[in-house]
């Protein structure tokens, strides 16, 4: 069994040498860091370190935060590692799934996020449903009204301006343009 340390700091400021400290007071044979915010998915060390669990291996962090600070990114790690016949194991918070009672600990865990997610969908869909009974409708506002669209349409049609050219006038972005060009002609067909 091989025992593999993750430690990670969000900022080139800040220090990692606790956390090895920890690691190292833990068994771990082998440790990666990096500096990168637990809330990206962009961590190379971490995707090395996941690629080389194999049947047996635990991942062992400081503190769970420091695997990922979203409890969706978390469950989907920690998937990762039971797929590769790994364990976990965070010092910090006494969690272990190498025992039963660390794996029934993850599985509350989840059922809790899996709750919290649900929530989540009912409160949103409620209030999207208010709002639209309010006659308020959800998205970014418009960029252009019907009287720029038509004028920016006659522009482009007539070879007045080029859609690069419209986008400037009407300080928008070309896509904005190009998507409004893209609907005047669907309907014009």
């Amino acid at each position: 069994m091989r025992s593999f340390g993750y430690a990670r700091v969000s900022t080139h400021g800040q220090d990692t040498q606790a956390q090895i400290d920890a690691l190292n007071a833990a068994g771990c044979t082998e440790i990666y860091q990096e500096t990168a915010s637990g809330g990206r998915w962009n961590r190379p060390e971490l995707h090395k370190l996941l690629g080389n669990l194999g049947q047996g291996d635990v991942l062992v962090v400081w503190k769970l935060d420091r695997l990922s600070r979203s409890l969706r990114d978390l469950l989907a790690i920690l998937d990762k590692i039971e797929l590769s016949g790994a364990g976990f194991r965070s010092l910090t918070e006494s969690i272990d799934t190498t025992t039963a009672s660390g794996r029934m600990m993850m599985h509350i865990v989840a059922a809790f996020a899996q709750f919290e997610r649900e929530m989540l969908k009912e409160r949103t869909r409620a209030g999207l449903e208010a709002a639209r009974r309010e006659g308020r409708n959800g998205g970014r506002p418009e960029k252009l009204d019907g009287k720029q669209e038509a004028a920016i349409i006659a522009m482009v049609v007539s070879g007045d301006k080029t859609q690069s050219e419209a986008a400037s006038l009407f300080r928008v972005h070309p896509s904005t343009i190009s998507r409004l060009m893209s609907k005047a002609y669907i309907v014009s067909q």
